[in-house]
């Protein structure tokens, strides 16, 4: 990133599935390698807002909101467990255009509502960034158990507790980002998706497994500066 950013992320919904490593493998950049819990790599989908996103030393309260969806899976390199994202999709074409020319994020421009009542998130997505494959992603979740912190609990310590990303940048490099962020906490969720394409958009079948939900209230988060990465 040209400025680290400080920024919040809230309302959280981590939908995961059990994919083939093979099958993730032909999909990353040939020298990052899927990371695996149970014997399977992992697809998520990611729906949640950014709160008062800034750059880093901006006062609080002067940012903006951002919501967001995002598809990614877990990597490694050199011993270090990551995110991939293969999109971030988020409203707001001025922050998507700055996301993808500035940061060399793979931002797509959609249109996004996010909206919480007695506890409950409805979230609703169309993809219309031009020339992009059309997405579409329409739900509605809750936390349905106690919270638990991520570290205590093997699979969500695999799913949450990452604290570098990769990205592809429009020039074909690789780029990543390393965050900081206190550890998550989680909750067991209950999800009721009504549409998802945002899969099918980006060449992954959808897997036969019924998918593991988590929720996050969320936490604050600071960015580092994007970095182009070495083979």
């Amino acid at each position: 990133m040209v400025v680290p950013l400080s920024m919040g992320w809230r309302h959280l919904l981590f939908e995961n599935w059990p994919v083939d490593p093979a099958v993730m493998d032909a999909h990353l950049p040939p020298w990052l390698e899927p990371d695996v819990f149970d014997g399977s790599a992992w697809l998520s989908v990611v729906p949640f807002t950014n709160v008062d996103v800034r750059p880093r030393g901006v006062p609080e309260g002067l940012g903006i909101r951002l919501p967001e969806l995002n598809l990614r899976t877990y990597v490694t390199r050199g011993g270090v467990p990551s995110v991939y994202f293969f999109c971030l999709d988020a409203q707001g074409i001025a922050s998507v255009l700055g996301a993808r020319l500035l940061h060399h994020l793979p931002y797509y421009y959609a249109r996004i509502s996010l909206t919480v009542d007695d506890g409950r998130v409805r979230f609703v997505h169309r993809r219309r960034h031009p020339g992009a494959r059309p997405a579409r992603y329409v739900g509605t979740y809750r936390p349905s158990g106690d919270p638990f912190s991520a570290p205590d609990d093997a699979f969500g310590n695999f799913l949450s507790e990452r604290y570098r990303f990769y990205t592809a940048a429009q020039d074909g490099s690789i780029r990543y980002t390393d965050v900081s962020h206190d550890p998550w906490t989680l909750y067991p969720a209950d999800a009721d998706i009504e549409t998802n394409t945002l899969l099918a958009a980006h060449g992954f079948a959808r897997p036969d497994a019924d998918p593991v939900y988590y929720y996050s209230p969320g936490l604050d988060v600071v960015t580092a500066r994007s970095r182009r990465a070495r083979e």
